[in-house]
């Protein structure tokens, strides 16, 4: 099958090096984001009602044990990213990425959950110099996906497409192989982006059928807003009822009016109590406003850390009021408890991050990643 590489090569006119090829992703054993790079700092109230200390919901979770859950679907994104080569473009050398992604959304059925929508895309990344007249590059990189689909042959008999070459514009300060890895994750969020608004056009998703997203909700915003359809001004509307829960995140950089850190305050968190909620906004999301708050679903004791058992959880303020006065009080709470009610049954055994996940979501991510074809074979796809 390297006669993908060979139709890369001869259309960009660039020289490659039939270097190693290898997976670059790595399993995660911790539960923190020490890779994160914002700082929060915790200086607006992001709920109606002013809390101080930790508020116990463990009467809440008893309460509506028995009613409908609140969460009705269950999104994750995932994807897989592979160095297949080296190529040369005007003396300069450059990693050319390929990419596994999938992002997929599953449903509660009762008790069961099913497969609701899955979308997979094979990606290829590469420099913008791979295009040696600088100009019209959505075009120029479709035609050369165009023909590396057609002149494959191997492709006609596994039925295997590359669905999209992304391209960069490399940097002096910063690792190209970084800024292609980069774009693959950036496709990936714009998959989950797509998702979420279908299902938002198809009614799926209401006051009473909410959708847990796996991970943040704090998409870095690109270009003009008036223009890009996946900025916050186009997409909010598709997340009234949606809550990002993230199993890894870096409590040091939640900080107080003073600056101290909120690590310990999120680490002494007990068992069925959240903190308070607070308003969220930087430059990174077009300074869009976040209600964001902890949430312990799991004692500590028995875990690895203090913060296992621990999730940050997050809403995008939609309305005006909203903006000004933060999330209701109430909704803060019915979220936070029915997050409690799903934390069982537990993975564990079969995650290292058990303590952190709510089984619908591991389930979703689980059917997400078995969609992926091998390391082995993809590598050798090229």
């Amino acid at each position: 099958m390297k006669e993908i590489l060979s139709i890369i090569e001869r259309e960009t006119k660039g020289k490659c090096f039939r270097s190693q090829k290898y997976s670059i992703d790595t399993e995660k054993v911790s539960t923190i984001d020490y890779t994160e790079e914002k700082e929060i700092v915790v200086d607006k109230s992001g709920e109606t009602e002013k809390q101080q200390g930790y508020i116990d919901l463990r009467k809440l979770v008893k309460d509506i044990s028995k009613d409908k859950p609140l969460f009705k679907f269950f999104l994750d994104g995932s994807r897989r990213v592979y160095k297949i080569d080296d190529i040369a473009y005007d003396q300069k050398v450059y990693p050319i990425i390929t990419g596994q992604i999938g992002v997929g959304c599953c449903r509660r059925d009762e008790r069961k959950i099913k497969k609701l929508k899955v979308v997979n895309e094979n990606v290829i990344v590469l420099p913008i110099d791979a295009n040696p007249d600088n100009t019209r590059h959505e075009q120029y990189f479709e035609n050369i996906k165009t023909k590396i689909n057609l002149y494959t042959s191997s492709f006609n008999k596994i039925n295997i497409n590359i669905d999209k070459i992304l391209f960069y514009t490399p940097k002096k300060d910063q690792d190209s192989k970084n800024l292609a890895v980069a774009k693959v994750q950036d496709r990936m969020i714009e998959l989950e982006k797509e998702l979420v608004s279908n299902l938002a056009k198809e009614n799926y998703l209401s006051k009473d059928a909410y959708m847990v997203k796996d991970g943040s909700l704090e998409y870095k915003e690109y270009g003009s807003k008036t223009v890009n359809k996946y900025s916050y001004a186009s997409i909010r509307d598709n997340y009234s009822a949606v809550v990002g829960i993230s199993k890894s995140f870096n409590p040091s950089l939640a900080r107080k009016k003073d600056k101290t850190s909120m690590a310990k305050d999120i680490a002494e968190l007990p068992i069925y109590h959240r903190t308070p909620a607070f308003m969220y906004e930087s430059e990174h999301t077009g300074n869009e406003k976040f209600a964001i708050w902890y949430v312990r679903i799991r004692s500590a004791d028995h875990c690895q850390g203090p913060f296992d058992g621990v999730v940050k959880v997050e809403k995008i303020l939609m309305k005006d009021t909203e903006q000004q006065k933060g999330l209701n009080t109430n909704e803060i709470n019915l979220i936070s408890a029915n997050i409690i009610n799903e934390r069982n049954p537990v993975c564990y055994g079969n995650d290292n991050r058990w303590a952190n996940h709510i089984y619908p979501i591991y389930l979703t991510e689980t059917f997400v990643k078995s969609q992926y074809i091998s390391n082995t074979f993809f590598l050798n796809m090229f």
